[in-house]
């Protein structure tokens, strides 16, 4: 029994179950601005088992394909896989499982949800590969995790005709990409010798602070325009207000010369800005 209880526990380690804060609280999001207020618990319930299903494959797919690019690199040389501690079949077996959750989640749902789903997995784990051929890698990180509050949209109203998924896809698209280049600029050294795309193996880490706060800025002006169309109260407001805030916050933690405080910059920061828009814009829809 404890040796089952350690293979999930380095499981979820492998999978970073922790980040699942970055786009559920999106997901959550997308079903209550849907629904004009909670969603119903089967809603609910199902959309959390397709987050964890989707996340979950897109992560263990990833650290499958990469395991041999995480064994030379000395930052990622400890992860499960390249280690030891978890085998390549069973990460396979993880993966497919995930899957199949997923899928069975959003079978549970409508009809579009499980037409478009093989959609979304290829963007989730086609992403794995991007960065072997583009610098632009970033951007479709950014769109694997944007897929979440429109495809929540649709579980909860069976369409997407709206602009005000979209605006929220586009916000998660831009705030994505904008800590994930941020992130990648401590294997800068590493991406250049290893051949692999990256905005700061580029450009270099000055200039991507630089890129990083434009698509940050880009992320906070498609918030404000969310909150215009969604025509919401003052909760939305201060929610627009304290994101701007924590994105600002979160590049005054990372310089071209220091980059020993982003980890504080890339996962602290980052998950309050999901839970305080999900707090903001839930509560001001609520309220009505």
């Amino acid at each position: 029994m404890a040796g089952i209880f350690s293979k999930i526990k380095t499981t979820l380690e492998m999978i970073k179950f922790e980040h699942t804060l970055f786009a559920l609280p999106f997901a959550f999001l997308g079903a209550i601005l849907a629904a004009g207020g909670l969603p119903g618990w089967r809603q609910l319930l199902w959309i959390t088992v397709a987050m964890i299903g989707a996340r979950s494959a897109a992560m263990t797919f990833n650290r499958i394909v990469d395991r041999d690019i995480d064994a030379r690199n000395p930052r990622t040389s400890g992860r499960e896989l390249p280690s030891g501690k978890l085998s390549v079949t069973f990460a396979w077996a993880f993966l497919y499982f995930s899957i199949g959750i997923f899928l069975i989640a959003s079978y549970s749902l409508n009809w579009l949800t499980f037409a478009l789903s093989p959609v979304a997995l290829i963007f989730v784990l086609g992403y794995s590969y991007a960065k072997r051929f583009t610098s632009l890698a970033h951007l479709l990180l950014g769109l694997a995790l944007a897929i979440s509050p429109s495809a929540a949209w649709i579980a909860v109203r069976g369409d997407i005709a709206h602009e005000v998924p979209i605006l929220l896809s586009l916000f998660v698209l831009m705030w994505t990409a904008g800590f994930d280049v941020l992130y990648a600029c401590q294997d800068i050294e590493f991406d250049r010798k290893a051949g692999l795309f990256s905005i700061p193996a580029r450009f270099g880490i000055a200039r991507s602070l630089w890129i990083a706060r434009l698509f940050h800025l880009q992320a906070f002006l498609v918030l404000v325009l969310l909150y215009v169309v969604s025509e919401l109260s003052w909760p939305a407001a201060l929610g627009v207000a304290a994101a701007g805030s924590l994105l600002v916050y979160q590049h005054t933690l990372v310089r071209a010369d220091d980059l020993s405080r982003l980890n504080a910059a890339f996962f602290t920061t980052n998950a309050f800005v999901s839970l305080i828009l999900l707090v903001s814009f839930g509560s001001a829809v609520l309220l009505g």
